[in-house]
């Protein structure tokens, strides 16, 4: 018997990887995307938003929570004027500054003479609740 040339060994291997190649491509490419797939990537993507707006809510709650220069500013009040604008109320110290806040721009609008008291609001007693329950259930008719 006689000993296969060299170019049919050098062939023999690649028409093997090229069968084998083939064979994997066509299963991977006739395989269907199943919607466990899809619903798995969606769910995915809604708990990463959500984590997102929940960062974003937090960031917002606590905006001033670390901002504290030993109590020497405290920002009192502050009143939206416009979709860009406010007026802020600022205490410095024992005097009272009312400022103008715009984009870019930050101006003193008054000094206050006089301290203004600032009632902070109450919080809902239960006599709140128990009269919203009783004109909940009045308006059911219970």
């Amino acid at each position: 018997m006689s000993a296969p040339s060299a170019a049919a060994q050098a062939a023999a291997p690649a028409a093997a990887l090229t069968t084998t190649g083939t064979h994997l491509f066509a299963a991977g490419a006739s395989a269907p995307v199943g919607t466990g797939g899809v619903a798995s990537v969606t769910l995915a993507l809604l708990l990463v938003l959500a984590a997102i707006f929940a960062v974003a809510w937090l960031a917002r709650r606590v905006r001033g929570f670390g901002n504290r220069v030993g109590g020497a500013i405290e920002v009192l009040a502050d009143v939206p004027l416009g979709p860009k604008e406010r007026a802020v109320l600022i205490k410095l110290g024992v005097e009272q500054i009312l400022v103008g806040v715009a984009p870019g721009r930050v101006s003193a609008l008054h000094v206050l003479r006089e301290p203004v008291q600032i009632a902070k609001p109450a919080a809902p007693s239960m006599t709140d609740a128990n009269s919203f329950r009783a004109l909940l259930k009045r308006s059911l008719g219970k």
